[in-house]
């Protein structure tokens, strides 16, 4: 028997609205600093970063994913999240905009240097 995949491609409709509901949390402005500065991340990695538990950040990057700011992957029992890849231009030029104005303020200045000296990227103790 044959399976049938099919695929569909799609645009995201971005209401403004509920990007800037999104972006009004620091965990949330903190974690697509974070994409943004470095693509793609494990969850770990943002705990590790960020300092903060791993269901907190997890909860955060739901709620991201569930509004099409942020898309992810699944590798073994890790996930991996990187901003979405069909996000309008003008919602990536705001979300870049606000981690160029932030990344030489606390906390971003800090959570981007936490994760550049995590050990052993993405493979560190938190993720084995």
């Amino acid at each position: 028997m044959l399976a049938h995949i099919y695929v569909f491609t799609y645009i995201i409709f971005m209401d403004p609205v509920e990007l800037f509901k999104q972006l009004s949390d620091t965990t949330r402005l903190r974690c697509l600093a974070l994409l943004v500065s470095e693509g793609e991340l494990c969850v770990c990695e943002l705990t590790e970063a960020l300092d903060l538990s791993q269901p907190k950040i997890s909860r955060h990057l739901a709620q991201l994913r569930e509004a099409g700011v942020v898309q992810s992957r699944r590798a073994g029992h890790w996930v991996y999240y990187r901003l979405h890849e069909d996000l309008p231009a003008w919602a990536m030029q705001i979300i870049k905009g606000m981690q160029s104005g932030a990344e030489s303020r606390e906390p971003y200045r800090s959570d981007l240097l936490a994760l550049q000296t995590m050990s052993n990227r993405p493979s560190a103790a938190c993720c084995t």
